[in-house]
């Protein structure tokens, strides 16, 4: 992979731990509910919290492997690359069913990092 490539991929990384974060850490904070439009009080519902605590260890996964695979392996778009099209269905899903914007919000450094690996 390509210098750039390889800076994009960490950038799509480094997002991704931002977003298990505060999606896991920070579960009820005013940054977490700007971030995700929901109400605090959704999200200090015990059974919303641990939701959003699963899905940012899933999110925390996805950041560690990309940069695990851009910086220690020798062959890292064999696996960079199923990994961010898997953020760009999440994200194109989560567009649907949740907010539009999160195409944007998440899906926009993956795809942009995918056409320069490509």
């Amino acid at each position: 992979m390509s210098f750039i490539s390889n800076i994009l991929t960490i950038l799509v990384a480094i997002e991704f731990l931002f977003i298990m974060v505060i999606q896991t850490f920070q579960t009820t904070s005013d940054n977490t509910s700007r971030v995700f439009n929901i109400p605090k009080d959704v999200l200090k519902n015990k059974f919303n919290k641990t939701l959003m605590k699963n899905q940012g260890i899933y999110n925390g996964l996805i950041g560690i492997l990309l940069l695990y695979r851009t910086l220690f392996a020798n062959h890292p778009k064999e696996i960079v690359i199923p990994i961010l099209i898997y953020t760009i269905i999440v994200a194109i899903y989560g567009a649907f069913t949740s907010q539009k914007s999160i195409i944007i919000k998440q899906g926009l450094l993956p795809i942009i990092t995918l056409i320069v690996i490509i």
